[in-house]
C-alpha cells in the first residue's frame, strides 16, 4: 500500500500529436504523467522527457477519461474558485472544463456516427457545467469528520483515491483507468457534487469556521420524475448527505442529517400533467429494498429517525398514511415520524414548525452530535440521524434539516465557549442572517441539480417568515420546473446516466440509441403545416381547420401525454418505472 499523498494542487497540461503530459508544478515531483494518444496506455515518465515543442496550457486537475463514439477523451478542470479553508485544507469549486479528443480527426466516422458523438459531447458538457462540482486536494470530502475519526491506520495511509466514500465520488466513472494503477493516484481525486459552503463568524469577539457540506450520492442518480424510490440494492434516489461543521480554538463538532426517496419502488413518470400520480410498483416485494435502504443507513449513521414530510391528503398521502409507517413498524428499523407541512403551515402559519421541533426534540439531543477537542480526542459522536423526506426531498425537507441543524449548532457553541448560557443564535443578527442564507443556497443548490431550478420556500429559510413576493417566485419556479421536467429533463437523466457511467458507448459494436421521439417528428411536422396561405380566405381557412385540429390535438396530447415529453434515450425503461 502507498502511503498517503496528496493530490498534485496546479498541473500544466502539455499536448503533442502523440501524447498528452500532465506535470505537477507546485511541490518539487519530477514525475510527469504521460498518457498516448493511440494506444491509451498511462504511464510515469519524467520532465526531461516532454517535448520542447509540445503546446502548453494550465489546467487546474484531471476530472478523469471517458470513451465516446469517436474514441477516449480527456476531461480536465480549466477554472476553479476557493470556496474557503476547511479545517486548514484548501476546497476548491470546479468552475469551467475542457474534453479533448484522443484522436486528432474524426473523419474516420460516419457522418450519423459524428452526429451521435457530437450528442453525446454535448452530454458531457452538460453534465459537467450543472454547477456544483467540488475538489480538495489533500482532504477526503467524501467523508463526515466522525467517520474519518474512527479510521485505521491503514486507512490513514490509503490515497484520497482509495479511501473515498464512493457513495460520493462523482468522477468514479471518469477515473477508472486510474484506480488500477496506484502510482497515478497521485495526479487525480475523488470529485464530489452537491454544495460547499465556508464562512468565517464572529459572535462576542470569538470567531469561529462555520460550514455546510452536502454530498449528492452517484448510486440511483438522476432528475426529478425520472428518478424516485430506490433500486434492487436500496439506494434511494436524490440522496444527499449533509454535514455542518463547525471549528473553535482547535475544536470541532459536526452535526450529519441525511435525505432522500421515499424508500419503496415508485415511480412518478412525466406525462404533461402538472403533478403525474406517483405510482407504486405491484410486482416486487418492497420490503427487501427497503430493509436493504435502513441496514445500510443505521450502519453508517446509527438508530434513525424518519420525517415524513408530503401532504397526507394528497396523492403522496399513499405514502404517508399507510405503507409506510406499517413497514417500519414492522421491521424496528426507525422511529417515524409524519408531519403533514403543507396543512400545518397552511395560511402563512410558519410558527407551526415548532411543534415539529418539540416532537423531535428529546430524539435529537439523544443522538447528538460529534465533537473533538483541539487534541484530538473525541469527546461525543453522533449516534443516530434524522432522515427527512417530502415527494422530491427538496424545498419542505431544507427548511427542516435548516431548523434541527439550528438547533444542535447552539448547543455546540455552547459547549465550545462561544455562546454564554442563556445566548440564542437567533439574536446574533449577523451570523443569523448569513446562517439563513448559507442554508437557503444550499436549498437552491440542491433543487437545481435535481429538479431543474432553485428551490421553493427559501424566503422562509433566508428570512425566518413566509412572503407575498416568495410565494410569487414559488410560483414561477414551478412554471420553470413544468417545462424542464416534460420537456428537457430527458437529455439531463440522459447526460447524468453517461457520464457516471451507467449507459458506456462502445465504439466497437456502435448502434446508435439517439432516436427521434414521436414528439420531435410531430413539432416538425405541426410547424410546416401552420404556414399561412397565399390570400386572406386561405388564410382564414388554415385559422379554422388548424384551430379545430389543436384543441382535438392537445387533447390528445394530454391523454398520451408520456409519448410527447422528453424521454431518457439511453437507460431501459425498467430503470425508469
Amino acid at each position: 500500500m502507498l502511503a498517503f499523498k496528496p493530490g498534485l494542487v496546479f498541473c500544466i497540461r502539455h499536448i503533442t500529436p502523440e501524447k498528452f503530459y500532465i506535470e505537477a508544478c507546485d511541490d518539487g515531483s519530477v514525475d510527469v504523467l504521460a498518457i498516448d494518444r493511440v494506444s491509451t496506455e498511462m504511464t510515469l515518465t519524467g520532465k526531461k522527457d516532454v517535448p520542447a515543442s509540445a503546446e502548453t496550457r494550465p489546467i487546474c486537475g484531471l476530472m478523469g477519461t471517458i470513451r465516446l463514439v469517436a474514441g477516449m477523451y480527456l476531461v480536465v478542470i480549466t477554472k476553479k474558485r476557493k470556496v474557503g479553508d476547511l479545517l486548514g485544507h484548501a476546497v476548491w469549486k470546479a468552475l469551467d472544463f475542457d474534453v479533448i479528443s484522443y484522436k486528432k480527426t474524426i473523419l474516420h466516422l460516419t457522418d450519423n456516427q459524428m452526429q451521435d458523438n457530437k450528442t453525446f459531447l454535448s452530454m458531457i458538457n452538460s453534465m459537467l457545467h450543472s454547477d456544483g462540482f467540488y475538489f480538495a486536494t489533500d482532504y477526503d470530502l467524501t467523508h463526515t469528520l466522525q467517520r474519518l475519526a474512527n479510521t485505521s491506520p491503514e486507512f490513514q495511509e490509503m490515497s484520497l483515491l482509495e479511501r473515498a466514500d464512493q457513495r460520493f465520488v462523482w468522477n468514479g466513472h471518469l477515473l477508472r483507468e486510474f484506480i488500477a494503477q496506484p502510482e497515478l493516484h497521485m495526479f487525480v481525486f475523488p470529485v464530489v457534487h452537491g454544495f460547499i459552503t465556508v464562512k468565517s463568524s464572529c459572535i462576542s469577539g470569538k470567531v469561529f469556521e462555520w460550514s455546510i457540506i452536502s454530498r449528492r450520492s452517484c448510486f440511483r442518480a438522476g432528475v426529478r420524475y425520472y428518478v424516485r424510490g430506490i433500486d434492487s440494492e436500496g439506494h434511494a434516489a436524490n440522496y444527499v448527505e449533509t454535514e455542518q461543521i463547525v471549528q473553535y480554538n482547535g475544536a470541532k463538532a459536526s452535526f450529519v442529517q441525511t435525505r432522500g426517496s421515499i424508500p419503496f419502488y415508485w415511480s412518478q413518470r412525466p406525462n404533461l400533467r402538472y403533478k403525474p400520480k406517483p405510482q407504486i410498483s405491484k410486482t416486487v416485494n418492497h420490503l427487501d429494498g427497503f430493509q436493504r435502504h435502513f441496514d445500510s443507513q443505521i450502519i453508517l449513521y446509527g438508530r434513525q429517525v424518519t420525517l415524513n414530510l408530503p401532504k397526507a391528503s394528497s396523492v403522496s398521502g399513499i405514502y404517508s398514511t399507510s405503507s409506510f409507517p406499517q413497514v417500519i413498524k414492522a421491521l424496528f428499523l426507525s422511529r417515524y415520524i409524519a408531519f403533514d407541512f403543507h396543512k400545518e403551515c397552511s395560511h402563512m402559519r410558519w410558527h407551526r414548525l415548532q411543534i415539529l421541533l418539540d416532537m423531535v426534540a428529546e430524539m435529537q439531543d439523544d443522538f447528538g452530535y460529534f465533537l473533538v477537542d483541539a487534541d484530538g480526542k473525541v469527546l461525543l459522536n453522533q449516534e443516530g440521524t434524522f432522515r427527512s423526506n417530502c415527494m422530491d426531498c427538496l424545498d419542505r425537507t431544507n427548511v427542516i434539516q435548516s431548523l434541527l441543524a439550528r438547533r444542535s449548532l447552539q448547543s455546540q457553541l455552547q459547549r465550545m465557549g462561544v455562546l454564554h448560557i442563556g445566548q440564542r443564535i437567533e439574536e446574533q443578527t449577523d451570523f443569523e442572517k448569513m446562517y439563513k442564507n448559507a442554508w437557503a443556497d444550499n436549498a437552491d443548490a440542491c433543487a437545481k441539480q435535481y429538479a431543474g431550478t432553485g428551490a421553493l420556500k427559501t424566503d422562509f429559510t433566508r428570512t425566518g417568515k413566509r412572503t407575498h413576493w416568495g410565494l410569487l417566485m414559488d410560483g414561477w419556479n414551478s412554471m420553470i420546473r413544468y417545462y424542464k421536467n416534460n420537456f428537457s429533463d430527458g437529455f439531463r437523466q440522459d447526460s447524468i446516466d453517461l457520464f457516471l457511467g451507467n449507459y458506456v458507448v462502445d465504439e466497437a459494436d456502435w448502434t446508435t440509441p439517439l432516436t427521434f421521439s414521436f414528439s420531435d417528428v410531430f413539432n416538425v411536422t405541426l410547424t410546416c403545416c401552420l404556414l399561412s396561405g397565399d390570400t386572406w380566405t386561405e388564410t382564414l381557412a388554415y385559422v379554422l381547420f388548424w384551430g379545430t385540429a389543436s384543441a382535438v390535438t392537445g387533447g390528445l396530447i394530454l391523454f398520451y401525454g408520456r409519448d410527447f415529453v422528453d424521454a431518457p434515450k439511453l437507460v431501459q425503461k425498467e430503470k425508469l418505472d
